[in-house]
């Protein structure tokens, strides 16, 4: 019988302790000494939520849209990989779950749950597709095309990552994927599909190997105009952690931005992605919407993301970890966990909606809603 579990951590815990310890690794580590990870939680602790009371909130809606989708609650599912590792329906149940909660899943590239696979077992489900550039282009045009002909709404390029970054665990533990698991994305025998299982060597993990070997790591900004050219959706790009990549972002074409570090799974010393978050959403202009992924873990972690501008938020590791959890329904749990605590944080700050959140954000500098801990250091 599983235990009783009550928040994200809860969930976390339970599935640390049950997942096989290079799966664990995998899932959990961050990048070299795991600044940016620790910091990608720390830097929402430093935050200050400002209440405003005897307003009335006995209705409140969590309800809003993302690049013109209605969803149930400003909370979707990042990419993760090869989800399979986690439970044995992978990214079928978490598509299911998303299906359910009303929500959107992104597909990761290399997922071992294929587009068609995804696409059939969650028809309804609101679904974009997660994007790498391989030095093959034929390659990634296959993937664009599939993802168009199965309903998926959008594409997410992954602009972070020329190759993986070094993550001390995998190489410790010489990760690469299970024998029984595949890169269900691509043709058994091809080395888009296979080379993640091979053994690594020189003290790499295998997804290591796969990315220097399959990623292109000489792809520009101006690169997109080559991905506009064979998509009709529109381009989510996700890694952008600074002004002038949000300006690139928009100059090129993308509907929206995604600020990402990558789970901290990149470059360690790069800022947590709540403290990226008000550069690029200023550079912007309401010229397109931003997005946000990295250290969400509860429901005032999204209060405080949607009022320093983000349309919404992505989650990554609580997805796995309620994988791990219960499958499907473990998944689900960690939404109605993130809906629940946003609802009560929302009405313990005066807030009955999450327009009523970006309203107060932009048209009250004078009395914001979410501050640093300096703000009131500074009054002392």
């Amino acid at each position: 019988m599983k235990p009783q579990v009550v928040c994200i951590d809860d969930i976390e815990r339970y599935a640390l302790d049950n997942l096989n310890k290079s799966v664990a690794d995998y899932y959990r580590s961050g990048a070299n000494d795991e600044q940016t990870l620790a910091e990608n939680r720390r830097a929402f602790a430093r935050l200050r939520i400002r209440p405003r009371f005897l307003r009335d909130v006995s209705q409140r809606s969590l309800r809003t849209t993302v690049l013109g989708q209605p969803i149930a609650a400003p909370v979707c599912a990042s990419p993760s990989a090869m989800q399979k590792m986690a439970h044995p329906m992978g990214e079928l149940a978490t598509a299911k779950a998303c299906e359910t909660m009303d929500t959107i899943m992104i597909l990761s590239t290399i997922s071992t749950s294929s587009i068609e696979e995804v696409a059939a077992e969650a028809s309804v489900a609101m679904k974009w597709f997660q994007l790498y550039i391989y030095r093959d282009r034929e390659v990634t045009r296959q993937l664009v095309e599939r993802a168009e002909r199965s309903g998926f709404g959008a594409l997410v390029l992954t602009v972070d990552t020329p190759m993986f970054g070094h993550r001390l665990a995998d190489s410790r533990n010489g990760f690469c994927l299970p024998p029984h698991l595949r890169m269900a994305n691509f043709v058994a025998g091809a080395q888009a599909s296979d080379a993640i299982q091979n053994r690594p060597t020189d003290g790499q993990s295998g997804l290591s190997e796969y990315a220097q070997s399959l990623f292109d790591p000489s792809i520009e900004w101006k690169d997109l105009r080559w991905l506009r050219s064979i998509t009709r959706l529109p381009i989510v790009v996700k890694g952008v952690l600074t002004r002038e990549d949000a300006l690139l972002a928009l100059k090129y074409g993308c509907s929206a931005i995604l600020v990402s570090n990558h789970g901290a799974r990149q470059l360690d010393g790069v800022p947590a992605t709540i403290e990226a978050l008000p550069e690029v959403v200023k550079a912007v202009q309401n010229r397109c919407e931003v997005y946000l992924d990295g250290g969400v873990r509860t429901g005032t972690d999204v209060l405080k993301a949607l009022a320093l501008g983000a349309r919404a938020v992505f989650i990554g590791r609580p997805i796995l970890w309620g994988l791990a959890y219960d499958g499907q329904s473990g998944v689900e749990k960690v939404f109605s966990i993130l809906k629940q605590e946003l609802d009560m944080a929302m009405a313990l700050s005066g807030l009955s909606t999450v327009t009523d959140i970006a309203n107060q954000s932009t048209t009250s500098s004078s009395s914001p809603l979410v501050v640093s801990e300096n703000y009131y250091r500074s009054q002392l």
